[in-house]
Formats: structure tokens, C-alpha cells, sequence
């Protein structure tokens, strides 16, 4: 698969006469608990040519493979692609937008060129805002909460939905840095040895074995864990009042020298 999605990569740059700055994975692959079926998220980050950037109707800056678009290769029905131009990722960026931020350090790297990436992860910690970030996964959490656990019989693999938010809440809230996307490393940080922890475990396992589609009765020590959580966190963000100093001017430089590095100076 690793390199059907490289050939991938280089028709996107082909078609769409662009080029791709970095691709990685983004979904349960990435996370630590994919199943045999799992999908393969690949998120990418991508330059146009200088004039697409001079002109008054830019267009889109959003890439999608299968959903939105179309290229000239057939596309593996397990792939799920896209990508984002580098001034949409860099306005992102700025604030400190979560997703964003774990692509910058998914474990599972498809495709990196030129210096843009390494730039962004040096400046990272320099635009991280734990307020947005908190509140980002919070209030994920509280969704995926309501939506699917709110019954007596719930699917194994929604408990992810809300475990894994939490946890990444709960790091900024202990740790104040960005969390880490690996699932097992925000279980073995966040909660303790004892029934919880056996359970999380548990779980993670049978997710991992193909289990995630089965009903069963909910896990009353994971639901009162998280509805404990829930309730503190939206105490505690009340409270966090993190500001940070305006990266935009440094976030153009890197625009700036990614145009020049890519498709040479003017």
C-alpha cells in the first residue's frame, strides 16, 4: 500500500501541477489501533506554482481523493486522500489547529521534501495555544459522547471516539504540550494501574482484533470515567487563559521561502 499511495502522491503533483510537501497518515493506523479493515487516512500538505498565489480567484485549496475529485490513476477503495494548500495549513496553523498539529507528528510519514515541515515543527511549541486545543478536543469528546454511548448496547470502536479526545485533553491539562497521536502513549501517561486501565486495555485489544463493530452492553467504569472527565475539563478551560504572541509574520517567511525553495527565486 505504501507505495501505491506514493504513486498517488505523484499523479496528485501531475494533475494538479502543484507539489506535495508532505503526506503521513492521519487515522487509526496513525493512532496505534487499526483494525484488519481499517481505512488508510492520508492527509497531505501542498504548494501551488507562484502564479496561482497572484491571482484575484485563487480557487479551491482543498484536495480529495475519491470523494471530490478525480486523478488518472485508479484509487485503492481502502484510501481516503487529502490534502491541504500550504496557506490554508499555515493559517491552521496559527491556530494551533489540532489535527494539523498531529499530521506534523504522525509516526507514519508517506512523503517529505524541501525544508517546510521541519520548519513548522521547530515553530510548533512557539504557536501551540492549550485553550484551542483543550476546548478543540473537549468538545469532541462531549459529541461523540452524547451520539454514541449514551445507550445501553454501544459499538466497541466509539469508545475511541471519545477515549482518545479525552486523553489528549487531559495531557494539555497535566503536561501543557501538545499531546502525542499514539493512543498507547496517552493511556499509559493519563491512567493509572488498576480496573479503568484494564478495561482501556481491554478494549484496545479486541478494536485491534476486528471487534469494533459489535453491540454489546456499555462499559460502566469507561462511561463514568469519561463523564467524570467531561465535567472537570469544562471546568478547568474556564479557567486557562494562555496567549501567545502573533506568529503570522514568521509564518509568512515560511510561505515565502517555500515559494523560493520550490520554484526558485524570482
Amino acid at each position: 500500500m505504501r507505495e501505491h499511495i506514493q504513486e498517488v502522491i505523484g499523479t496528485l503533483e501531475k494533475d494538479y501541477d502543484i507539489k506535495i510537501l508532505y503526506a503521513c497518515e492521519s487515522g487509526s493506523r496513525a493512532w496505534g489501533f487499526p483494525s484488519k479493515d481499517s481505512d488508510y487516512d492520508v492527509r497531505f500538505i501542498y504548494i501551488h506554482k507562484r502564479n496561482w498565489y497572484l491571482s484575484i480567484d485563487q480557487g479551491r485549496d482543498v484536495i480529495e481523493v475519491p470523494s471530490g475529485d478525480s486523478i488518472s490513476i485508479p484509487i485503492d477503495p481502502l484510501l481516503d486522500v487529502s490534502g491541504w494548500e500550504l496557506t490554508k495549513a499555515l493559517r491552521l496553523f496559527r491556530k494551533s489547529n489540532p489535527p494539523l498539529l498531529e499530521w506534523l507528528r504522525s509516526s507514519i510519514v508517506y512523503y517529505q521534501s524541501f525544508s517546510t515541515i521541519d520548519k513548522m515543527r521547530i515553530l510548533d511549541e512557539q504557536i501551540f495555544s492549550p485553550t484551542s486545543c483543550l476546548y478543540h478536543y473537549l468538545n469532541m469528546a462531549k459529541g461523540n459522547f452524547r451520539e454514541y454511548l449514551q445507550g445501553e448496547e454501544v459499538k466497541i470502536k466509539k469508545y475511541f471516539y471519545v477515549l482518545r479526545p479525552i486523553l489528549a485533553a487531559k495531557w494539555i491539562e497535566q503536561y501543557n504540550t501538545i499531546p502525542p497521536i499514539e493512543f498507547h502513549s496517552l493511556v499509559e501517561k493519563i491512567i493509572p494501574a488498576g480496573s479503568l486501565r484494564k478495561e482501556v486495555d481491554t478494549l484496545l485489544k479486541r478494536k485491534i482484533a476486528g471487534e469494533e463493530l459489535k453491540l454489546e452492553p456499555r462499559i460502566e467504569v469507561i462511561n463514568q470515567y469519561l463523564q467524570k472527565e467531561i465535567e472537570y475539563l469544562e471546568w478547568f478551560v474556564k479557567g486557562l487563559n494562555s496567549e501567545i504572541s502573533d506568529p503570522t509574520e514568521m509564518l509568512n517567511q515560511v510561505f515565502r521561502g517555500t515559494l523560493d525553495e520550490v520554484w526558485g527565486r524570482v
